[in-house]
């Protein structure tokens, strides 16, 4: 009774603002169903916070769940005996935890038909789980154990558009063609800090940004971004490109804004396409730089007005290379609309 009457109170105060968010019978069956171990905030219903717990297990979690936050435990399993009623969950945090593949219990997560967010970055895993739900649009598993990436793990999941594994240990025979499929709406993809020693092939069309920093990548094959005609943010800094690695042309691409080729092997600067506003060059070989070599545009045809002959780069950063200041007059005619260059 005394539960009843404090549950009521709570109502009193906040209910108006509640009941445009869910139901009064579903906020009464939530606040009752929280779990010991967890927060169920009145003003927010639809979320659970069972973070910072130091839970080695998942409780069961009350079934008008939206938002699920088990961050920073020691939760060892996901079992779906303490998902089964929380079928409307859309987000759920498992960050920073002791999560192995073998912990992920058969279709616990494919169940989740509603579930739109999943990180479970910080865990050991040593596989992208699988079967994922098709309402999956943000997948974050960086910094676990990953070295395989099972095939068909994607097919099916035509609205993830960020995926993020970051940190692992992915080597080249396991981001192929086949392990790839199915990412139709991929946006952006980070496989930065595996072990891929090329460019990865099978990337969807979609693709705008790409981040590959610190592998073992030594050659960009010629004609590489040809299939991927949205690539806007390229990021391959701490690998091992040199010169030979890096065709002529291959970065000439109209979509590319933003190339960050930082803390490589490369004694000259690329080709430069017209389109690109920033570009990190910092802690290379090169030696010197000039607009005769680097303009992508007949440095004599571009005239004072800003239209669309002028060169688009912004920002340029040459710092921890062997240039010596101060940069070249024609550098300066070439890329008239340049508002910072670091050196």
């Amino acid at each position: 009774m005394a539960l009843i009457l404090s549950l009521l109170c709570v109502l009193c105060l906040v209910g108006p603002v509640l009941s445009q968010d869910m139901p009064y019978e579903e906020m009464m069956a939530q606040i009752q169903a929280c779990p010991k171990e967890c927060r169920c905030p009145p003003n927010f219903p639809r979320a659970v916070y069972c973070d910072n717990k130091g839970l080695t297990s998942i409780p069961k979690i009350p079934p008008h769940t939206w938002y699920l936050y088990l961050q920073n435990n020691l939760i060892e399993a996901l079992s779906a005996d303490a998902l089964r009623n929380a079928t409307s969950l859309r987000w759920i945090n498992l960050n920073r935890n002791k999560i192995t593949s073998e912990g992920v219990e058969e279709g616990v997560l494919n169940s989740l038909s509603h579930l739109v967010h999943l990180y479970m970055d910080d865990n050991l895993l040593s596989s992208v789980p699988s079967p994922l739900p098709a309402s999956l649009e943000h997948l974050r598993l960086s910094r676990n154990r990953i070295s395989k990436i099972p095939a068909g793990v994607f097919v099916g999941l035509d609205k993830l558009n960020l995926l993020d594994l970051q940190g692992n240990k992915l080597m080249d025979d396991a981001v192929t063609v086949v392990s790839l499929k199915g990412l139709n709406s991929l946006v952006q993809i980070n496989l930065a800090k595996n072990q891929l020693s090329t460019m990865p092939f099978g990337l969807p069309a979609t693709t705008t940004q790409l981040f590959l920093d610190g592998n073992n990548i030594e050659k960009i094959p010629a004609g590489y971004f040809k299939g991927l005609p949205k690539v806007a943010f390229l990021r391959l800094n701490h690998n091992k490109l040199s010169n030979n690695g890096v065709p002529k042309n291959v970065f000439n691409v109209s979509s590319i804004l933003d190339l960050q080729l930082s803390h490589n092997q490369l004694t000259e600067v690329p080709l430069i396409p017209s389109g690109l506003e920033h570009l990190h060059l910092d802690h290379n070989n090169i030696k010197s730089v000039s607009g005769s070599n680097v303009c992508p545009v007949d440095i004599n045809a571009v005239d004072d007005s800003v239209n669309e002959s002028v060169p688009r780069l912004r920002y340029l950063r040459l710092d921890g290379n062997e240039i010596k200041p101060p940069i070249p007059r024609d550098v300066i005619l070439c890329f008239r609309l340049l508002r910072s260059i670091v050196i």
